[in-house]
C-alpha cells in the first residue's frame, strides 16, 4: 500500500476519533498515551542513536508536561471521606510507589532535554530493567495490585456507601466523589504505565534484534487495556447507583444570618377580642364566626392598647377561654413568650418572664352579649415584615463562558434572593477553580423607582403562601446556567435555565440563544401527576428541635408557610425557616439541576432548602484504544514532536 493509502486512512481514523472525540479529560490522555507508542521513531545509522534516544526523551517529556497539567486538579485531599476505608488505605500504598518512582523519572527527563546530562544509555536501560522487573517497586506489580483491590474489594462499591449517609456533610456528591476517585486512580495507573511504555521504547531501541521485547510489550499493552476496562466497568457500575445530589446538614449550632434566616412579622397568633372584629363594635357573634376580618378598632383602650396590632388580615379565629395571664415578649418579631389561660390551657413555653404577666379578661356587655377573647393568627402587614421573595432572573455570565457551580439563599433589604457561584468553564467538563466567584445579588429594596411588586419581587400573603418543591434536571449535554422564582398561580416555582455546551471544548454553544428555562408546571388541580402538599406536624421553632433536621419531601409537593403549633409555640413564628448554608462542590462542579426541597423532622417546623445536581461524567468514561500502526514498518523511528505538543 503506497504512501497516499496510509495518509489516507491516517486521516480518516483521525477525523473517526474527532466525531466521537468526548473522552473525559483522564480518558483522552490515556488514548493518547498508547498512541505514543504506535508512533514510530526512525533508527538511522550508528552516530545518529544517542538523538534517538534523546527524542524519545523529548516526547515523553512534553507527554509528562499533560499529566502535570491535569496532575493540578487531582487533589487526593478532596478523597478525605474515605480515609477509614481499609482498601483505600492499601491503594494508597501502591499508589505512593509509583509517586516516588515518577518523581525520579521525570528529574532524569527534565535534565537530558534541557542538555544538563547527557543520555546516559547504561543508565536507562537499568532504570527500564527497574520499572519492569523490579520485585519490590516493578510497575506491573503495583498496577496489578491497585486493579486488584478495585476489583476484588469493590473500591467503588465502598467508597459510595461510605460518604452516601453524610453526603451532606461533604463538598461532592457521591457520584462526584466517584469521578474524583476514578481520575486519581487512573492518573496513577497513566503514570505507571507511561515509565512502562517508555521503558519498552528504550529497550527496543537498544536491541538491535528489534523483536525480543515485543510480544513482551504487546502482551503488557493487552494487561492494561484489560485492566482498564475492568475499572471503567466497577466505576460505571458504583456511579449509576451514587446519587449525583448533594445538600448541606443542619450545623453544629445554628446561627441566625450564618446558617438560616427566617420570614418574620408575617404569620402570628394574635390575642384580640371580638368587639374589636367588626366596625360596629358588638358581640353577637361568637370567636369562630370571624374566620377572614381586620382589626377595626381598640375598643375602650383595653389589652388592645398594650400589644402591637396587626394591620393585616385576621384570620382563623377560635375561642380557648375567658380569661387568661399573657407573658409579652421582649423580641421584636414575637407578641408573646406563652399564654396560660384559667382552664389550665398553656400555649408557648413556660418560663420565667422578663416583662411583668398581664391579665387579660373577657367581660360581658349587658347581660346578653359576652365580648371574649379570642385566638387568632394575623396575616401581618408592616415594614418590618421580611416576606418578599426576588423574582428576577439569577444567571450565570455566559458570555464568558461560566456557568452556576453553587447556590445559597439570602436575605437583602428583606428580600429572599437565590445567589449563584460561578466558574468558567474549560474543555471536558472541567472548571477553573481558581476563579471562582460568588455573583453579587441585584440589591434592590422594595421602594427603589421602577420596582414593582408581582415583576421584580412577590409578597407572601396567607392567601398566596405556597411554595413548588422541585427536584430540576438538565437536559443531556446541557449545564446550569440559571435559576428564579416565578409565581404558578398562588404558588412560588422554582426554576432552572440550562444552556447546551461541547464536552470537547468546554464552550457553551451559543448560549444567548439556545439557554431554555425548566421548570414542573404541575398544580394540585392537574389532572395527571397533581402535586401533593407537604403538611407539617405541630412545628415547634425549628432550632428547637432535639434532632439534625432531614429531607423529608419529595419533587412535585408544595408546603404552606405558616406559624408554628400553638401549644408549642403559642404560634408566633412563622415556619419553616430557610437554609442559608452554601451548598456548593469542592472542587468546582459543573452542574445538571437544582432543586428546592423541605428538611426537618416530626413536629419541627424545619428548612426551605436548595440542591445541586451534579453533571454525569459516566459517558465520558471510555476505553477507547488507537489500533496498532499495521501499515508502518515495525520500530521505523522518527522524531516529529509537534504531534504531542498539541
Amino acid at each position: 500500500m503506497g504512501k497516499p493509502c496510509v495518509l489516507m486512512l491516517s486521516l480518516m481514523m483521525c477525523m473517526s476519533l474527532a466525531m466521537e472525540d468526548n473522552f473525559s479529560l483522564i480518558d483522552k490522555l490515556r488514548y493518547d498515551l498508547i498512541q505514543l507508542k504506535n508512533y514510530p521513531i526512525n533508527q538511522r545509522e550508528a552516530r545518529d542513536i544517542s538523538q534517538s534516544y534523546k527524542s524519545i526523551f523529548e516526547i515523553y517529556e512534553k507527554y509528562a508536561e499533560k499529566i502535570n497539567n491535569v496532575g493540578e486538579i487531582m487533589d487526593k485531599r478532596n478523597l478525605n471521606s474515605l480515609t477509614s476505608l481499609w482498601p483505600w488505605a492499601m491503594m494508597q500504598k501502591h499508589m505512593n510507589i509509583i509517586d516516588g518512582i515518577y518523581s525520579n523519572f521525570l528529574q532524569m527527563l527534565h535534565r537530558v532535554t534541557l542538555n544538563i546530562d547527557p543520555v546516559n544509555i547504561t543508565q536507562c536501560i537499568q532504570f527500564a530493567n527497574v520499572i519492569l522487573k523490579d520485585p519490590n517497586v516493578s510497575m506491573p506489580s503495583a498496577l496489578k495490585h491497585m486493579t486488584d483491590i478495585i476489583i476484588e474489594q469493590d473500591l467503588f462499591i465502598l467508597a459510595y456507601k461510605e460518604v452516601e449517609a453524610r453526603v451532606c456533610n461533604e463538598k461532592q456528591s457521591p457520584q462526584q466523589l466517584l469521578f474524583n476517585l476514578y481520575n486519581i486512580i487512573a492518573w496513577t495507573e497513566l503514570r505507571g504505565h507511561t515509565m512502562m511504555q517508555f521503558s519498552y521504547t528504550i529497550l527496543s531501541l537498544h536491541d538491535k534484534e528489534k523483536n525480543e521485547f515485543a510480544t513482551e510489550r504487546n502482551k503488557t499493552t493487552r494487561d492494561f487495556e484489560l485492566r482498564v476496562q475492568d475499572i471503567l466497568r466497577a466505576v460505571k457500575v458504583a456511579m449509576a447507583f451514587a446519587p449525583k445530589e448533594l445538600w448541606k446538614c443542619d450545623p453544629v449550632k445554628h446561627e441566625a444570618g450564618k446558617t438560616y434566616t427566617e420570614l418574620t412579622q408575617l404569620f402570628s397568633g394574635y390575642i384580640v377580642n371580638e368587639v374589636d372584629l367588626n366596625p360596629t363594635n358588638t358581640c353577637r357573634e361568637n370567636c369562630g364566626y370571624y374566620s377572614y376580618t381586620k382589626v377595626h378598632s381598640c375598643y375602650d383602650n383595653q389589652y388592645c392598647s398594650q400589644q402591637r396590632r396587626c394591620n393585616g388580615n385576621v384570620l382563623n379565629c377560635q375561642y380557648i377561654d375567658s380569661d387568661m395571664w399573657v407573658c409579652p415578649s421582649n423580641n421584636k418579631n414575637r407578641r408573646y413568650e406563652y399564654i396560660e389561660y384559667e382552664n389550665g390551657k398553656m400555649y408557648g413555653k413556660k418560663n420565667t418572664c422578663s416583662k411583668p404577666t398581664r391579665k387579660v379578661d373577657s367581660w360581658w356587655r349587658w347581660l346578653f352579649w359576652h365580648c371574649s377573647y379570642c385566638m387568632c393568627y394575623c396575616d401581618d402587614y408592616s415594614s418590618s415584615s421580611d416576606r418578599y421573595f426576588n423574582l428576577r432572573d439569577v444567571t450565570s455570565d455566559v458570555e464568558n463562558n461560566k456557568v452556576i457551580t453553587g447556590l445559597r439563599l439570602v436575605k437583602e433589604n428583606q428580600i429572599i434572593h437565590i445567589q449563584i457561584q460561578e466558574g468558567k468553564l474549560l474543555e471536558r467538563g472541567m472548571i477553573d477553580n481558581k476563579k471562582i466567584s460568588w455573583k453579587p445579588v441585584d440589591n434592590y429594596a422594595r421602594t427603589d423607582v421602577g420596582v414593582v411588586n408581582g415583576r421584580d419581587y412577590h409578597t407572601l400573603t396567607w392567601e398566596h403562601r405556597a411554595i413548588d418543591l422541585d427536584d430540576l434536571f438538565a437536559d443531556d449535554e446541557h449545564l446550569l446556567t440559571g435559576v428564579r422564582f416565578r409565581m404558578v398561580g398562588a404558588h412560588l416555582n422554582f426554576e432552572i435555565r440550562v444552556t447546551p455546551f461541547n464536552f470537547t471544548t468546554g464552550l457553551l454553544i451559543k448560549p444567548s440563544e439556545k439557554s431554555k428555562w425548566m421548570s414542573n408546571d404541575q398544580t394540585e388541580f392537574s389532572a395527571n401527576g397533581k402535586r401533593n402538599e407537604l403538611k407539617l406536624n405541630k412545628p415547634d421553632i425549628p432550632t428547637r428541635a432535639s434532632a439534625s433536621a432531614k429531607p423529608d419531601s419529595k419533587s412535585n409537593q408544595f408546603l404552606n408557610f405558616g406559624p408554628t403549633d400553638l401549644e408549642k409555640d403559642a404560634a408566633q413564628t412563622t415556619i419553616p425557616f430557610l437554609d442559608i448554608q452554601p451548598v456548593e462542590t469542592v472542587p468546582a462542579f459543573p452542574l445538571s439541576g437544582a432543586g428546592i426541597f423541605h428538611k426537618g423532622r416530626d413536629g419541627s417546623g424545619g428548612y426551605v432548602a436548595l440542591k445541586i445536581m451534579t453533571y454525569d461524567f459516566t459517558k465520558h468514561l471510555r476505553a477507547d484504544f488507537p489500533p496498532p500502526p499495521s501499515l508502518i514498518a515495525h520500530n521505523e523511528i522518527t522524531a516529529d514532536k509537534t504531534l504531542y505538543s498539541k
